[in-house]
Formats: C-alpha cells, structure tokens, sequence
C-alpha cells in the first residue's frame, strides 16, 4: 500500500529532536513544502497540497478579525471594542444562582470561568498557621484586660470550622477565576455596558477590575479556549463556590395541583393549585393560533378531574365538544335560544339583607343598561335608577322586604322596566332606545324570566350566534349571572372569560370584570381572562389593574405590533421579547408570582382530541362522531 509519508525529504534540520508535524512546520517556515517533489507522482501531491492550502486560507479568512488593535483598557477587534474585567474580591456570603442575573443581561458579553483544584495539605498548614495567630492575638487582648473581641472570636471559629470539614474531606479548597469580557460597537457603548455589569456586581458587594496592559490575556480567557491568561484567582472552599454555578434555572411548581406544561429551561414539570396562591386569577395573552384556547381547555380539564366547577363564557364556540364529553351544560344565549337571563333577579347571599342585595342589583343594571343603551346624562342616569326601583316595587320588592318573603316574590324583568319608563318625565329618549329589547329587533333576549342553571360541573355558555352589538351585553349579563351565583353558592370554582377585550372597550363592563377580579377570591374562586386583542384590554387602566391582580399569567406567541406594550407590562428582557415573536404554537411565558419561566404547553393523546382547535383535526372528529351516530 502506497503511504504519502514514504515520499518526505525531511530536512536535517532538528531531524533528532522534531516531530513530523514540527518538521513539517519547519519546512513550511523555509518555503518548504511538507509533502516535496518526488521524481514520481510529485505533480498529483503538489496539486492535493494546493488544495488543501487554499481551503485552510478560506477558513481562516472566515474565523479571524479584518484587524485587531490592542490598547491599554481595551480591544478592538475589526469595527467590534471589547473590555475584559474580572472579579477580584467577593462578599462573606454568596447566595444560590447569583450569576443567573448576569447571565440573562441583555449584553453581549463572553464569561470565562476557571475552578482550580488546590493541594488539602498545603490549605490546612495554612489554616493552621492562621489559628495559631488568631490565638495569640487573642490571648493578648486579654493580658491587656481587654473586653472580648467577637470578631476575632468568629474568624477563630469559622476558620476551625473549616479546617475540621477539610480534614474529614466534606469540603475541599480551589481557586477561582471569573473574567467577563464586554463588548460594543463603539467605545462609549462598550464603556457603558462595562459601567451596568460593574454596578450589579457591586451592588451585590463583589468588586471588580479592569485588566489593565491585559486586555489580550484578558480576551483569550474568556473566549473557549480553556486558556487561564490572567490567573487572577481568589482562594474559595466547596461552600461558597458552588454558588458560581451558572446554570441554575427556576422550578416554577408547587408540587401540587395541576400539570400546565414542560420547564423549557430544565425540561422539568410546572405543576400549580391556583387555589394555594394569593389569588387564583389567571391571564392569558397570545395572537390568533397561539395555543391560547388549547392550553385554557387543558387546564380546565385537569382541574375537574380535582373537582373544581368551571364556567365558560364562549365567544366562538370553542367549548361545546369539552361540554358534551365531559357532561357538562352548553347554554346558547341568542335571539332565538330557548335559554334565558333575567338580569332583574336577585341572588340570596349570606350575611346579606334585602336593601344590600337590592343596591348591589340595582347598580349591576345601570351598568347593563348603559351598554344596551348608550351614553346616558346625570340626569338621565338619576330618572333610570329611580325608574329601576319603582320596577321591583311594582312587584312588591323593596328594601324593607324580608328575605324570607323575597324568595316567594316573581322579578321583574326588561318590559317591566320599559312601561316604568313610558310614564316617566324625563325618560322619553331612553324609552326610545329600549323598545327595541322589549317590542323591537332585538325582543326576547333580556326580556325573558330565567330558565338555566349551574348545578353542571362545567357549565359553557355560548354567544357565537348573537350579533355584534349584542356581544358586550350578553357577556356582561352572562357574567353577571354567574357573579350572582358564585356570591350565593361558594364552590371551588374558575370562571373563563374568553376574548375578554371586547368586555374592556365598555367602562361599565371593565369596571364589573375587574371588580369580579378583585373579590372572587373571597368566594373561593378564580377569574381566567384571555384575549388576543392586548392593546385594547392593555390600554384602559382596568385591564392593567386585572393584569396585576392576576398571580398566574401566561404569554404565548405575539404580534410584532403588541410585542412593546407586553414587554412594557411584564418587563421583558430581549431575549424573552424575541422569544414571544418566534415560538411555536403551545410555547410561551408561564408566570407564577414573581417567577418565571419559558412553558412547553404539552396534552396526552386522548386529551389532545378533547381540547385541540385545528381545523382539520375538528373536522376529523366530527367525521368519527358522525359515524359513531350512523350518520
């Protein structure tokens, strides 16, 4: 067999000493080739080395810098200023994932840290010498009648403590070296980029220095080379080192409750109880096709299979299959739906009389009725309350009724108020505008006595089939009845407005979800609000108030027009905020608190049926649901 090294003429030069690849360096420094003429072949080996020359010039070509300047404080590496700074004192005690902070800023730096193992014996002789002095300045102090020094006793203390774990082997010393190299597109940039990583250090009383005249050895620490130029190093025991660790990542669970997803950062388990938190609000902000109504239905499904009852309001019939294969109830709320709200019906509640539950109704239809009707004048306002009253006192209820008595009266409902009205100086414009719920277009949908319940586990109320005026006043009224129940009935219990945007373009009905976000939790319930229309739930301070009473809220895939007004909100480092933009369906920032964490939203085979939205996995059920039937 041919081999190539047969044919070297190595030079006499160093030939004892040199290896081959020296000698081949050695020639290539004389203008030697390392693979010469040979009387045969020699063309066919001269064109291999050619090649191979002209490939490793392109690498380098790629890999290395236009130039590189080197300068006392700095470097300058082609149009790119780099400084290189290290630590050189620590604070006494270092707490777990301190580096995690520096590592998420959104600086481009390069970190280099170096762990080197020191001999135990030469450590403890150390420590020895260090007691024995210690000892004596102690003793000392005391000939000189002294009080006791606790300084002197501590360092005696912490210093045998140390000397007794390195002996029995539980510790172990090393010295460490943390370099950090900054960089900027300019001078100033790279100056105040220095001046932020210094200041956060310092703040954390860990103080550093620039490597002056060695900013080369500095840079050729911190790149992956594994090179110790600086050997700046400080003396640290098993303890405290272990601190520097940099890839400490936060758990986000609680070890109970349900599964909402996969710890992106970890791949461990984000397991949450609402319930155990300060509150058991809920947001939930992404653009169409995010992942939104998937990961909603997945949580509502675990969490009744821990006996929680939910209640859905459903903008477009999202819910309605969960509904039916969980035995739930599924409540059309339209024109011409046989199912109906009073919004005139009072809900006993404990602790309650008459005249409270009486007010507290009164002021929800106000609400209810600006939305149906429109802006309304004080004066206007004032004849609709009184208007109000006169119609439950038409049927009897006041606020001198009893509440056993209150059970066996009949409410009032909308067409009732509309006569009051008719006869009322002052109301000639309202009674206008209402005729169309009671004798017009839109007759039957407030204007009927209520035939539904929420004794279902899950209860879906669906407002897909109602026209678009009718949007707002149905999901306040909707909401409202729910309220009523909650108030009279505490359950563990999660309430789910879906597109909730269209709740924060009325004042009325944004001033009832955030007052809904702000008591639920008293009557052990949670308020889950979901929108893709963030700059309009974000831009009234009602949808900023239910944000920040919310413990839990997750944000999944963005729309580059809403991606400022989220980082704004939830403080979004770069790094998150190009996250937002790029992830996939089902991916996302789980909040829990003051943690955070990047979520993979992840469902079983049998419940990815359930709860999936993509159409054609809709349409494929409906397909096998068809067949099921004989259809």
């Amino acid at each position: 067999m041919f081999n190539i090294f047969d044919r070297v003429n190595f030079r006499k030069v160093k030939k004892d000493n040199l290896s081959e690849l020296e000698l081949g360096r050695e020639n290539e420094k004389r203008g030697r080739s390392f693979f010469p003429k040979h009387s045969s072949g020699s063309d066919d080996i001269l064109e291999e080395e050619k090649i191979y020359r002209q490939g490793l010039a392109k690498v380098l070509d790629l890999i290395a810098p236009s130039a590189m300047g080197i300068s006392s404080s700095f470097l300058q590496i082609g149009s790119v200023y780099a400084r290189t700074i290290f630590i050189m004192a620590y604070r006494e005690t270092l707490a777990i994932g301190w580096m995690n902070e520096i590592i998420a800023m959104d600086i481009p730096m390069d970190i280099g840290i170096f762990i080197n193992p020191v001999d135990t014996s030469y450590i403890l002789k150390k420590l020895r010498k260090k007691t024995v002095q210690v000892q004596s300045e102690m003793h000392i102090e005391a000939e000189k009648g002294l009080p006791r020094d606790p300084v002197l006793e501590m360092a005696y203390a912490n210093i045998e403590n140390l000397r007794d774990r390195l002996q029995d082997g539980s510790e172990r010393f090393f010295d460490l070296g943390i370099y950090f190299t900054v960089f900027g597109k300019t001078e100033e940039e790279m100056e105040k980029r220095t001046d932020i990583l210094e200041t956060l250090l310092s703040a954390r009383s860990i103080y550093t220095k620039k490597a002056i005249f060695r900013m080369k050895e500095g840079f050729t620490s911190t790149i992956p080379l594994g090179l110790d130029k600086l050997q700046a190093l400080t003396p640290m025991n098993t303890s405290p080192l272990s601190t520097v660790f940099p890839f400490v990542s936060a758990d986000i669970t609680s070890n109970e409750g349900i599964l909402y997803g996969i710890n992106q950062h970890n791949n461990s388990l984000i397991l949450f109880d609402r319930f155990t938190m300060e509150n058991a609000n809920m947001v939930v902000f992404a653009k169409s096709g995010a992942g939104k109504s998937f990961t909603v239905k997945l949580e509502i499904l675990r969490s009744m299979m821990l006996g929680t009852n939910v209640v859905v309001v459903d903008p477009e019939n999202e819910y309605e299959y969960l509904a039916e294969v969980t035995g739930g109830a599924f409540i059309n709320i339209s024109l011409n739906s046989k199912q109906h709200i009073n919004p005139f019906d009072l809900a006993i509640e404990d602790g309650k009389t008459t005249k409270e539950l009486l007010r507290s109704n009164i002021a929800n239809l106000l609400g209810l009725l600006k939305i149906m009707l429109g802006a309304l004048t004080p004066e206007e306002e004032a004849v609709l309350e009184e208007a109000i009253r006169e119609t439950y006192e038409v049927m009897d209820i006041n606020e001198n009724t009893s509440l056993s008595e209150l059970e066996k009266r009949t409410m009032p409902v909308m067409s009732d108020l509309y006569q009051v009205l008719r006869n009322m100086q002052g109301a000639e414009d309202m009674t206008i505008r209402l005729k169309k719920y009671t004798e017009g277009v839109f007759e039957g949908f407030v204007n009927k006595r209520t035939n539904i319940s929420l004794d279902n586990q899950l209860v879906v109320f669906n407002i897909r089939n109602l026209e678009e005026e009718l949007r707002p006043v149905a999901m306040y009224m909707v909401l409202h009845f729910i309220w009523n129940r909650v108030r009279s009935e505490i359950k563990k219990r999660l309430i789910v407005a879906d597109e909730a945007w269209v709740m924060m373009q009325h004042e009325e009905a944004a001033n009832f979800m955030y007052s809904m976000a702000k008591r639920i939790r008293k009557y052990y319930g949670g308020l889950t609000t979901i929108t893709q229309d963030i700059n309009d739930f974000m831009s009234t301070k009602k949808g900023q108030a239910i944000v920040s009473n919310s413990s839990i809220q997750l944000l999944m895939k963005q729309a580059p027009s809403s991606i400022d007004i989220v980082s704004d909100t939830f403080y979004l480092t770069e790094n998150e905020k190009h996250f937002l933009l790029e992830c996939n369906v089902g991916e996302g920032i789980f909040f829990a608190g003051n943690k955070r964490a990047a979520i993979l939203v992840v469902a079983s085979h049998n419940e990815e049926k359930i709860v999936t939205t993509k159409p054609e996995e809709v349409l494929e059920r409906e397909r096998e649901r068809n067949e099921l039937r004989g259809e």
